[in-house]
């Protein structure tokens, strides 16, 4: 750009873990310009993780409101309008909410990315590099507006009582420590009960505690009390005891965190923690732990070779093989063989 942007407003509603994957966007934009006017529209669940990010001015929409809630959203942004949107989601909804943020500027994906009418909503796009992470895809947004994200920081606003919650919940007695959050809100993506609790069971016997967390949902409440009456060992049950705020900051204790595709894998990764990613359905290299991808179960070519007859490098980059007994694919072994990698590595 020939000039500084005064403002600029960003569109990225969900999910958990896609919303952090835009943190370390606004680091690269505050640290170049630390006086833009940052505004983001976000959804609820994601501003209750990001709430107190400072420099950003959050507009939260709830897709439950509509054409409504659009047009709410649109009287409570600045009147002015922005220098810049950079439009962050190519799902139909929120190409359509970002007809309501006025900006002259209007970055979107690349082609290859776009569909549901994602052209029509933006005049400019990001450069079309095949194969990248998700983080870094959203990284490139700033390359239109002719910065280059090279340092990739998330800086979570954490706050202090949440940090002080997650250390009263086990002694820092230096004993390392297994967190499983074993369920993703994609059901095809969750791994079994009885190969976490052998997992853990391992870990228990190298020495390390073992944490089980999730949420509220029955769902997470079933494959915890399952995981738990299936271990030999005991584990510290946490589930539906913490908030989104506080999340952050018991993943950050952790030595390693064990879990499938999910918001908690990216919210530990972006707390610095190591992730043990179950990856089948997914792809880690496009949506694993980005710091992580090392303690990865990887067995997503053995998936599209079973579920979509051809190798992995035929796919569509971004393909997800969501189908009923994918993560079958991933043995215990493989989950111990990771976690034996991230032992070698403290020990190392």
């Amino acid at each position: 750009m020939s000039t500084i942007p005064q403002s600029l407003c960003l569109l990225r509603l969900s999910a958990l873990g896609d919303v952090t994957h835009v943190v370390p966007l606004v680091r690269t934009l505050q640290r170049h310009w630390p006086r833009v006017n940052l505004h983001w529209v976000i959804d609820k669940g994601g501003f209750k993780l990001l709430e107190g990010l400072e420099g950003v001015t959050f507009h939260t929409y709830d897709k439950k409101t509509g054409l409504a809630g659009m047009r709410a959203l649109r009287r409570a942004l600045p009147a002015g309008g922005f220098d810049a949107l950079l439009q962050m989601q190519v799902a139909l909804r929120a190409n359509l909410l970002s007809a309501f943020i006025p900006a002259r500027r209007r970055i979107g994906y690349d082609r290859s990315r776009s569909k549901d009418l994602h052209g029509i909503v933006i005049n400019e796009r990001i450069p079309d590099r095949p194969g990248i992470h998700v983080l870094d895809a959203i990284g490139s947004f700033c390359e239109p507006l002719g910065l280059k994200q090279t340092d990739v920081v998330w800086d979570l606003p954490v706050p202090a009582d949440a940090h002080a919650w997650a250390a009263a919940q086990w002694s820092a007695d230096g004993q390392r420590t297994l967190v499983i959050s074993p369920c993703s809100s994609h059901e095809r993506r969750n791994w079994y009960a009885d190969r976490y609790a052998a997992v853990a069971d391992h870990a228990v016997a190298q020495g390390w505690r073992v944490v089980v967390c999730g949420g509220r949902s029955d769902l997470e409440r079933r494959t915890a009390d399952a995981i738990i009456s299936a271990m030999r060992s005991p584990a510290l049950d946490l589930v539906g005891k913490d908030t989104l705020k506080q999340l952050p900051a018991l993943l950050a204790r952790a030595d390693l965190v064990m879990t499938p595709d999910s918001g908690p894998m990216h919210i530990a990764n972006a707390m610095g923690t190591a992730v043990l990613g179950l990856h089948a359905a997914s792809n880690p290299l496009r949506s694993g732990p980005y710091s992580s991808i090392r303690y990865c179960v990887d067995r997503y070519d053995d998936a599209a070779r079973r579920y979509k007859g051809r190798p992995a490098a035929a796919l569509k980059w971004g393909t997800k093989i969501e189908h009923d007994g994918v993560m079958e694919l991933i043995t215990v072994e493989d989950a111990i063989a990771a976690f034996e990698r991230r032992r070698n590595d403290l020990d190392g």
